[in-house]
């Protein structure tokens, strides 16, 4: 019964966040009601919020990341490095196409991207999350990684967060401008590459 349930409460939040995007992509995020969203998935306005406690969560949640850094970092082989994990699982993920990394050519991914760099209010929460990311980050480099200071694993977890979320604007650029995802893929990995180069070596590497 618990994975029956499950697996409805999966199909009820997938259906809703599916008539979401078809709704803004007729009609733009700010033409579209939260009631809109909830007539067209068929259910309640309270179901919807149960799913998705903002109108900005409808969007966001195609960028959340239940495997993120902390976590990557966290699960890392014994003597891999953590930029050495988080490079390898990012490369991983562009050859997946997954849609965390910008290259993702499906229509729900274009207009998730279309929508958030078009849209204050959605760029604003998603800083909000990544904000939440980066600290989990930074208490897992001072709990194994043996960064002893906040101020350090602060500056170290931004910098990482920054070089993947040029990356995936990079990315998210090219499809946007008609590249198909498998056009944008070499380019995409020696990208990679290159911000990962830069975070190992340092400024001096490039200044």
């Amino acid at each position: 019964m618990t994975g029956l349930r499950e697996r409805k409460r999966r199909r009820t939040r997938e259906a809703i966040a599916s008539a979401a995007l078809r709704l803004f992509r007729e009609s733009g995020f700010d033409g579209v009601s939260v009631a809109d969203i909830a007539a067209e998935a068929e259910v309640s306005k309270p179901t919807l919020f149960a799913y998705f406690p903002t109108k900005e969560d409808l969007v966001i949640h195609q960028f959340a990341d239940d495997n993120g850094p902390a976590e990557i970092v966290r699960a890392r082989a014994e003597g891999e490095s953590a930029l050495s994990a988080l490079e390898r699982s990012f490369l991983a993920r562009l050859a997946d196409h997954d849609p965390l990394t910008g290259l993702n050519d499906s229509p729900d991914a274009i207009t998730c991207h279309t929508l958030l760099y078009s849209t204050p209010s959605l760029l604003a929460r998603l800083a909000t999350y990544l904000l939440e990311k980066e600290q989990e980050l930074v208490e897992e480099l001072q709990a194994s990684c043996g960064v002893s200071d906040e101020f350090t694993a602060r500056l170290v977890a931004a910098q990482i967060f920054g070089a993947q979320r040029i990356l995936g604007f990079h990315n998210a650029r090219e499809i946007r401008s008609g590249r198909s995802a498998a056009e944008t893929y070499p380019a995409a990995v020696d990208r990679a590459e290159a911000a990962y180069r830069v975070l190992t070596e340092g400024l001096s590497s490039v200044l």
